[in-house]
């Protein structure tokens, strides 16, 4: 089976998705990607050159499989003579009716950003198939697509929700998690030594970094004794949470910035102990499942998707309240000479790797495509 793949954003945890899915796929798939710049210029014109693009290519793929962040009207307007009879899924990474949109961004302030989860919406209606990466996405994405379509002056087609419900599935994310093994320490434990703290996310405001350093500056006050590392993606003028922490942590801190290889990431991965998280958004959570594969014991926020990344044995010990909640757990795990296996969580994420996803991702697309019938219509 032929699957055209189509990620106008080819960037972050999207860009490993697309290389993963190529990878482990049983199906011939052929991706046409653009660069992960200029989103909101993605989600308006990335349509209209990759509807030149694939039609270009000389044979018509058996489905498509595209991303939110291609219009997918436009693309299936413009290439009609070729996909009106072809399957078509889309895949939600994020959505922009629920991601919380930065304080300073312009469209905001004008209340036009409505518009960019409007696109997602009739993306959403003119596929046949809907996958989220997980559960709460799912329920996140319905939730604000009621209050969407109820902001609209008239014509509110709130009956649509229904149909857009009765042909989405929750599809976690596939993660290349076995390519962190090559990096594995013979010994990990090192008794003696100060645990080590890890944040592995990018270096934004939904992140919510002022909350993570609090904690640690909590850990200082208290005299107590460990070292963090700080990796993730960050923008060019370095956020003032990040250059404060680096000044008050001093010495704790092993290393703070983005590493440019996959090796020095893995390696740090492998050398923490503890992932204390503080995100106000997260729809599926990647730099969690890769640090819990490597050993770290998460503390989880008991919201978002979070829940769904650790077996329910573990949500007492993981999953923390409140910031209080939070101190009190890592000032314990400091002081504590016992500390819980992680075996169970590290065995519980590997259902996540792209040897277990991949095909369960096939098994959807060819039950998409021997469906009888599509189902672009807006009518229940």
């Amino acid at each position: 089976m032929h699957v055209l793949l189509l990620e106008p954003y080819l960037g972050g945890s999207h860009a490993a998705w697309v290389e993963g899915y190529v990878a482990y796929s049983r199906h011939e798939v052929t991706a046409l990607t653009l660069p992960g710049c200029f989103w909101k210029w993605r989600m308006h014109g990335g349509a209209v050159t990759l509807a030149r693009r694939s039609l270009a290519l000389e044979r018509v793929p058996d489905c498509i499989l595209a991303t939110d962040m291609l219009d997918l009207t436009t693309f299936l307007a413009l290439t009609r003579s070729r996909t009106w009879q072809v399957p078509t899924a889309v895949y939600f990474h994020e959505n922009q009716m629920s991601y919380p949109w930065a304080a300073h961004d312009r469209d905001r302030a004008k209340g036009q950003d409505v518009h960019y989860g409007f696109i997602n919406y009739v993306s959403a209606l003119a596929a046949d198939a809907i996958f989220f990466n997980s559960a709460f996405h799912c329920e996140s994405f319905f939730a604000e697509l009621s209050r969407l379509l109820k902001h609209f002056p008239d014509y509110n087609e709130l009956d649509t929700i229904a149909v857009l419900r009765a042909k989405s599935a929750v599809l976690p994310l596939g993660l290349n998690l076995t390519r962190l093994d090559a990096f594995r320490p013979p010994v990990r434990n090192r008794p003696g030594h100060p645990p080590v703290i890890l944040w592995n996310h990018r270096w934004e405001y939904d992140k919510n970094p002022s909350e993570f350093f609090e904690a640690l500056y909590a850990l200082v006050q208290r005299g107590l004794d460990f070292r963090v590392v700080i990796l993730g993606e960050c923008p060019r003028e370095q956020p003032v949470e990040f250059l404060e922490a680096r000044a008050r942590l001093g010495e704790r801190v092993l290393h703070m910035g983005y590493v440019a290889t996959f090796e020095e990431y893995a390696r740090w991965l492998w050398h923490a102990d503890l992932l204390p998280v503080t995100s106000y958004h997260d729809f599926f959570g990647s730099s969690v499942v890769e640090a819990i594969y490597c050993g770290c014991l998460p503390l989880l926020p008991e919201r978002l998707s979070y829940p769904e990344l650790i077996p329910r044995a573990y949500y007492p010990m993981c999953l923390y309240r409140d910031f209080t909640d939070l101190v009190e757990r890592l000032s314990h795990l400091i002081t504590t000479a016992s500390w819980p296996t992680v075996t169970p969580l590290q065995s519980y994420v590997t259902r996540f790797d792209w040897h277990v996803m991949a095909p369960q991702y096939d098994d959807q697309l060819e039950k998409l495509c021997h469906s009888p019938g599509a189902s672009r219509t807006i009518a229940a």
